[in-house]
């Protein structure tokens, strides 16, 4: 099975990319598509040396684009010494072949592209165990083109089988049973992942996934908040692991900031389905920080390409805070000007540069708010161990220290209240989904 997958993903080194303007997408969304495909193939280190278009009523069934067209891309390919083709829609199985024997090369489509990257990068065990079951579930009905080298096999009783046909089904059934065992592990992975979920509800501090399109900066956005020093290159999927780190607002409050795997369009359904594991994370987080790259000139499609995702996935319609990033350039600065108007919650920032990071703390601060109600208390002065523990756990708005007792006007999270209740002389909890501030009251003499 290794060996298969290493068949199927031999190496790409000068490639052809291939685009389809349909009637129902515009020339400049496929040739944004075409710019974002070819980043994709540097991504896996293969240098694009041409590329072609075809206007379509509707793909052809055999090739996708038509034959006469294939034969002159082919030409052209000979010419250019190309060894892969890439196509920037989703090929079926006979499409591939047909278009392997036309090329007479390796041919790819964006999802196996994708596949590609995703094989790249992935680090940990449960990255490796999703990415292999989404390389198996494409390559299953697949399977056919990797053996058409193989002689064909006359059986006993004098009947031709077809090329291969011993070694086919043999493969499929190692495939499936391949995949069923990496769904059993993937299963224990949710199973873990559950239990550390459960460990941290032991500090019910919120959590919020970091969510975007790839290369919109929430790598590094991760990374200016927390210190995390999770990796952060200008590439498209330069991180698939999560990663989760506490984050202190100003407010006192303590946040699980979690970064996920970037989305993109046209995302395969079969790698969303893989790393479901992965974006339970974003499913169970109580806020979304959105991060978009302001100054891509497409930044509202990949705003929505992200919202569909977020939607396959059951996440659509969390709270959720627009961060525009990349703000210390000109194009970003003028882009996130235009957006935010369009957003409740929106903030600009330059993670790189650390532009606008107070205020984004800031409004995850009031929007995590709701949750703590203000409170009055009044604390002896011999219990520093109690005014300490306020000003760790809490958010202290006035404070006033004559007299025997000092008193305190302070937001406190529920789950700390009880270790203050027998301090509060007065309580006003969250109305309308925000605390309302009680108004001051002289302290006990």
């Amino acid at each position: 099975m290794k060996a298969l997958l290493e068949t199927a993903g031999r190496r790409t080194n000068r490639a052809f990319l291939v685009g389809v303007e349909l009637k129902t997408r515009s020339a400049w969304d496929v040739r944004d598509s075409m710019d974002e495909l070819a980043e994709l193939a540097k991504t896996v280190g293969a240098e694009v040396v041409g590329e072609g278009f075809q206007k379509l009523e509707t793909p052809h069934p055999a090739t996708y684009i038509g034959g006469g067209k294939a034969a002159e891309f082919a030409a052209k390919c000979r010419e250019l010494a190309v060894d892969t083709v890439i196509f920037d829609d989703e090929l079926s199985p006979a499409q591939a072949r047909n278009l392997e024997e036309v090329f007479d090369t390796k041919v790819l489509d964006r999802t196996g592209l994708i596949l590609d990257i995703f094989a790249q990068r992935a680090r940990t065990r449960e990255g490796k165990l999703q990415v292999e079951l989404a390389q198996l579930g494409y390559l299953l009905p697949r399977l056919t083109r990797f053996w058409t080298h193989l002689s064909r096999q006359r059986g006993s009783t004098g009947s031709i089988g077809g090329e291969g046909e011993s070694q086919l089904e043999a493969d499929r059934r190692k495939t499936k049973e391949r995949m069923e065992k990496l769904g059993e592990e993937l299963a224990e992975v949710r199973r873990q992942r559950a239990t550390q979920r459960a460990g941290r509800q032991r500090h019910p501090w919120p959590i919020a996934s970091i969510v975007g399109y790839t290369n919109a900066g929430k790598s590094t956005l991760l990374n200016a908040l927390t210190g995390a020093g999770v990796l952060a290159e200008d590439k498209l999927f330069a991180t698939l692991d999560p990663t989760t780190r506490r984050l202190r607002l100003p407010t006192n409050q303590n946040v699980l900031l979690s970064d996920t795997v970037g989305f993109i369009r046209k995302l395969p359904h079969g790698l969303v389905e893989s790393f479901k594991a992965t974006l339970e994370e974003v499913v169970e987080a109580e806020l979304l920080l959105h991060v978009v790259d302001a100054g891509h000139p497409h930044a509202e499609e990949q705003i929505r390409a992200v919202n569909d995702v977020l939607a396959e996935i059951g996440a659509a319609g969390k709270p959720t805070l627009m961060v525009f990033n990349k703000v210390d350039q000109p194009a970003a600065a003028s882009g996130a000007a235009r957006l935010m108007p369009l957003f409740v919650r929106a903030v600009a920032v330059s993670a790189r540069a650390g532009l606008g990071l107070p205020e984004l703390m800031s409004e995850l601060g009031a929007m995590l708010r709701p949750v703590r109600a203000t409170v009055e208390l009044e604390i002896p002065h011999d219990a520093p161990a109690v005014i300490a523990r306020l000003h760790a756990l809490g958010q202290v708005l006035e404070s006033r220290y004559g007299g025997r007792k000092a008193w305190f006007r302070a937001q406190v999270p529920p789950h700390a209240m009880h270790g203050f209740a027998r301090f509060v002389v007065s309580e006003r909890p969250a109305r309308n989904g925000r605390a309302r501030a009680p108004r001051a009251r002289k302290p006990a003499a």
